[in-house]
């Protein structure tokens, strides 16, 4: 059987939602093809089931790219108040938690089911369960899955990263980039934890649960947020964060105490200077379990100002240099991706193959933790859709 369409939307996530909505209000006939049995695999699971869909503090530095420049536009052009407007439209009632992130007060289904809508509205066809095997261009392009096949002026490829395969990720859209001629900047699993070797894990690693509020520094990138000890390494926040910067046998830079001066109490002549005196200090600080297990592992050599100096300069800039990552499996998200030089920044086309468009994770854009990741997703979708 063939579907002919103005425009076919391989994928149906965030990115291709959106760009299904934008390209149907205006007129034009729009396939969202979709391997999965249902839509939005990804918007369900993300937040914590909660869905955080923007960030009101959304800037050009929040996002990872060889050319830090090439999202500016489509960034510009969908901005979170958009849709926020659009969330509010719906009558989603929503919060901002930290740090401008913004979350479902119920549910990320609530996103889902606001797209769906959208959707519909719009005149878009969904055909779930649809796995494309192969795509040609004659002078159409032309989407084979096993028992139909869909044609179109136009393709837009929306098919995600590699990060959680257990939810259908594969390398679909690279290889098809690759298939027309384009560049690929080598993936790598981003907003992912870290794991330590294992003679740190022996030290560490049983503090597992611990957290504490650090900056973690990385490749002149530094965030302050939380950092969680895990069973195998690092995780928390800032750990995600600086994990889309770290590359292999680098060493991560980590503040134990931001802001703080843990030895001020020892300038008092009348303070003692023992053990108990200093774990004590150290508990005003750190988790206490925390502050325990780094008094054993990096106790003073001496008493003498010089040395408590030396363990406070060590506080502020433990050096750690990770293993490895959790890998595909625990990423939020797979940084690089087809190259951004290949790319219009006003429309997301190709310039090599007129009415091919790329969007959404597969492109060489990669957000921070909190919302930035949808948010691009909004953006270049509503970018291709609108020049569809």
């Amino acid at each position: 059987m063939t579907h002919s369409f103005d425009a076919l939307i391989l994928g149906g996530g965030a990115a291709g939602l959106m760009c299904a909505i934008e390209a149907g209000k205006r007129g034009r006939r729009v396939a969202v093809l979709e391997h999965a049995h249902r839509l939005g695999k990804k918007i369900l699971i993300s937040g914590g089931g909660r869905c955080n869909f923007t960030n009101l503090h959304r800037q050009p530095e929040n996002f990872l790219s060889s050319n830090p420049h090439f999202a500016k536009s489509a960034l510009a052009r969908y901005t979170p108040q958009d849709f926020i407007a659009l969330v509010e439209k719906h009558g989603i009632p929503y919060h901002e938690k930290t740090l401008g992130q913004l979350f479902c007060d119920r549910s990320a289904r609530d996103i889902l089911g606001m797209l769906e809508t959208e959707c519909e509205h719009a005149g878009v066809s969904i055909f779930l369960n649809t796995k494309i095997q192969e795509v040609d261009r004659t002078k159409d392009f032309i989407a084979r899955a096993t028992d139909s096949e869909f044609r179109a002026d136009a393709l837009v490829v929306a098919t995600g990263g590699l990060s959680i395969p257990k939810i259908g990720a594969t390398s679909f859209g690279y290889d098809l980039a690759r298939q027309f001629g384009l560049a690929i900047r080598d993936p790598w699993p981003g907003l992912v934890p870290l794991i330590l070797s294992q003679e740190d894990c022996s030290r560490y690693c049983n503090l597992a649960g611990v957290s504490a509020e650090v900056i973690a520094s990385c490749n002149g990138q530094q965030f302050r947020e939380k950092m969680l000890i895990t069973h195998r390494g690092l995780s928390g926040p800032a750990i995600l964060q600086i994990s889309s910067y770290w590359k292999q046998a680098q060493p991560i830079q980590i503040d134990l105490a931001p802001g703080s001066e843990l030895m001020a109490a020892f300038r008092d002549p009348k303070m003692p200077r023992n053990l108990n005196a200093l774990r004590a200090e150290l508990r005003k600080f750190l988790p206490h379990r925390l502050a325990d297990r780094w008094l054993d592992e990096h106790a003073p050599t001496s008493w003498t100002n010089p040395a408590l100096a030396e363990m406070e300069k060590q506080a502020h800039a433990w050096s750690i240099t990770p293993t490895g990552t959790e890998g595909y499996e625990k990423a939020e998200v797979t940084a690089g991706g087809v190259d951004t030089n290949d790319l219009s920044a006003k429309t997301m086309e190709t310039s090599k193959v007129p009415g091919l468009f790329f969007i959404g994770e597969v492109v060489d854009v990669t957000g921070h933790l909190g919302g930035f990741n949808f948010q691009w997703a909004w953006a270049s979708g509503a970018a291709a859709g609108r020049a569809l």
